[in-house]
C-alpha cells in the first residue's frame, strides 16, 4: 500500500466521487455539476485531494454476465470507450476552464491532486487481455483518458492510503477472496482501519473507536449517476447518489459532508432532480 502524509499544519480535504458508471445513452449532466462544484467551493485551496472510487467506465460490451443475451447485441468496445472519455471530459472541463482563465490573467492556476481507482468495470478490459493474447491489439486500459487529464491511476483493488484513510474500489477477505459485506460496524471490525470504498450502490457510514480512543471511519458509497440500472429492477434503484466531502482529514479521522446529486441539481439547474429528469428525459 502507498502511504501519503501531509507535512504541514494545513488540514486536508478529500473530495470523494463514487462510481459514475458512464455508458452510451445515459445522462451526463451531473458530471458537469460535480466538476463545477469542486471549482466553485475549493479552487485555490491547498491540500485538496479528489478521489474517484472507480467504475467510471461501465464497459457493457465486455460484460461477462450478459454474454449470450439479446442485450449484448450492438454493444461495441469503441462506443464504450468514447462514452467514458466524453464523461471524463465533462467532469474535468470546469477545472480546465478555471485554469485557462487564470493563465490568461497571469494568475496562479490550481492543480489539486486527483486520483482514480480502477473498478471492476474497468477491470473488464484487463480480464479480456488476460484471456486472449490477441486482444491486446484491440483493447487497452490506456484507451481511457484518465491519465491524459492529469489523474493518477490506481490499479484494480490496490489500496492507497491518504492521510490515514485507506481507499480501494472494494475490500475483500484475503482468505476467501470474497468482498466484505454487511453492516458498516461489522466491516470496521473486520478491517480495523479507516476505509472508503465504492462498488456497492448504497451509502453506509460509521465510526468505531479503538481502546486508545482513536476513531476509525468506514464509508461505502457506490453510486454517482443519474440513470437507473435495469438489472436492479423496479425497486433496486432507490438509493443515495452524490459525492462526499471529507473535511479536516488527519490520521484516518474526518468530518464528512454528503452532497447529493439532488442538491447539485438544485444549485446548478434551479430545480429538484426529479423535476430535472422529468423535464429533460
Amino acid at each position: 500500500m502507498t502511504e501519503v502524509r501531509m507535512t504541514n499544519d494545513v488540514s486536508s480535504t478529500h473530495i470523494v466521487i463514487p462510481d459514475t458508471q458512464v455508458k452510451d445513452g445515459v445522462p451526463l449532466e451531473h458530471l458537469a455539476w460535480i466538476g463545477q462544484y469542486i471549482v466553485d467551493k475549493f479552487a485555490g485551496e491547498e491540500n485538496v485531494t479528489i478521489i474517484h472510487l472507480g467504475d467510471h467506465a461501465d464497459m457493457p460490451s465486455l460484460s461477462s454476465y450478459d454474454e449470450g443475451k439479446v442485450s449484448m447485441e450492438g454493444r461495441l468496445y469503441e462506443t464504450d470507450i468514447a462514452a467514458a472519455n466524453k464523461g471524463f471530459d465533462i467532469l474535468n472541463a470546469p477545472l480546465i476552464e478555471y485554469n485557462t482563465r487564470k493563465r490568461a490573467q497571469g494568475k496562479k492556476q490550481w492543480h489539486p491532486r486527483r486520483i482514480i481507482l480502477h473498478g471492476n468495470h474497468e477491470h473488464r478490459i484487463a480480464r479480456v487481455l488476460e484471456l486472449s493474447k490477441t486482444a491486446k491489439y484491440n483493447v487497452s486500459l490506456e484507451h481511457l483518458n484518465y491519465a491524459e487529464h492529469g489523474w493518477e491511476v490506481v490499479p484494480f483493488l490496490k489500496p492507497i492510503v491518504l492521510d490515514g484513510v485507506t481507499y480501494a474500489h472494494y475490500f475483500y477477505n484475503p482468505m476467501t477472496g470474497q468482498s466484505y459485506s454487511g453492516m458498516i460496524d461489522t466491516r470496521l471490525k473486520n478491517l480495523g482501519i479507516s476505509f472508503t470504498q465504492g462498488h456497492q450502490q448504497l451509502l453506509l457510514y460509521g465510526i468505531r473507536y479503538h481502546a486508545n480512543g482513536q476513531p476509525i471511519h468506514g464509508l461505502v458509497a457506490g453510486a454517482c449517476y443519474l440513470h437507473d440500472e435495469e438489472y436492479k429492477g423496479a425497486q433496486g434503484n432507490a438509493h443515495w447518489r452524490g459525492i462526499i466531502v471529507k473535511h479536516e482529514v488527519a490520521d484516518g479521522a474526518y468530518d464528512p459532508m454528503f452532497v447529493s446529486l439532488n442538491y447539485l441539481c438544485k444549485r446548478y439547474e434551479g430545480v429538484t432532480l426529479d423535476e430535472f429528469m422529468a423535464k429533460k428525459f
